[in-house]
């Protein structure tokens, strides 16, 4: 592949070979591509994802409300979406997009699909009367926050991230085109965290929990090699944020659930039971 102008087609038409790293993962149909049954584990929740940051908020979600003492508990499966474990029928059965995450809810008379994150986030939020207000300014506030990350992620990931770490090759129109606009959004959150504690305000919330694993795990070195690059340490604001919930307990569990790779001891492909973390 060379670096020379492109003349689109007057149709455009999928080429298998021309989709880099995630050839294998994107295409441009829906539906399944085999079948295969979701399992199914003893709890009233069923999580199927992975540990990408759509994945982390959920599992984070989930150890917060443990932490806290309501009765959430949940079996995560891991979906390998390099190997299109995504395309199963199961899973589309669950989320007919086949992203991840996708919960079940087997929690009341009829189970309930959830699919996109902040949905999730949302679902179990109201389910608990947890982590998000149930009335008034603040609420709003908070799904203000919520809905700006689940707008403006794609741009750091599928944008920022892409361009600067995936593509086969390096062009520098987009990598400076989503830079730009990735360091904008850090600078929109910088100006909110220098006023308050969290993102939404004086209190920890599902808004944080979005957030954090794009926003924080880019600022704290863990997505794109890309830290120096961005210059994160200038935003000293979203930089002290991020440590803080970095810290939390909860996080440094949701972090390791559905997760295959890196450190053995930050790796738990399924969780079952709070027991399972005692193994890492």
């Amino acid at each position: 592949m060379t670096n020379t102008a492109y003349v689109p087609p007057k149709v455009w038409t999928w080429d298998k070979e021309n989709g880099g790293q995630f050839a294998s993962t994107n295409r441009p149909i829906a539906g399944a591509t085999h079948e295969k049954d979701l399992p199914r584990g003893a709890h009233p929740f069923q999580l199927y994802s992975l540990a990408t940051p759509n994945g982390v908020k959920v599992t984070v979600m989930f150890e917060e409300l443990l932490q806290a003492g309501h009765a959430a508990e949940y079996d995560a499966w891991i979906i390998r979406i390099g190997k299109g474990d995504q395309f199963g029928s199961g899973f589309v059965g669950v989320n007919p997009n086949s992203k991840i995450p996708a919960l079940m809810d087997y929690s009341g008379q009829t189970p309930v699909r959830v699919f996109e994150s902040g949905s999730i986030l949302i679902h179990l939020a109201e389910k608990f009367g947890a982590f998000l207000p149930a009335s008034g300014p603040e609420r709003t506030e908070v799904l203000n926050w919520l809905m700006w990350q689940m707008g403006s992620a794609p741009f750091v990931g599928g944008g920022f991230g892409h361009f600067y770490a995936y593509a086969p090759e390096k062009y520098e129109y987009p990598i400076n085109r989503y830079a730009m606009e990735t360091k904008r959004q850090l600078d929109v959150l910088d100006r909110q965290l220098a006023e308050h504690p969290f993102v939404a305000g004086q209190t920890y919330t599902i808004a944080d929990m979005a957030i954090w694993p794009w926003y924080g795990g880019l600022v704290l070195g863990r997505a794109y090699n890309a830290a120096e690059f961005l210059d994160v340490t200038s935003y000293t604001h979203v930089m002290k944020w991020a440590e803080k919930i970095d810290a939390r307990p909860a996080v440094v569990r949701g972090r390791k659930v559905n997760r295959d790779w890196g450190d053995a001891h930050e790796q738990l492909p399924e969780r079952h039971s709070a027991a399972d973390f005692d193994r890492l």
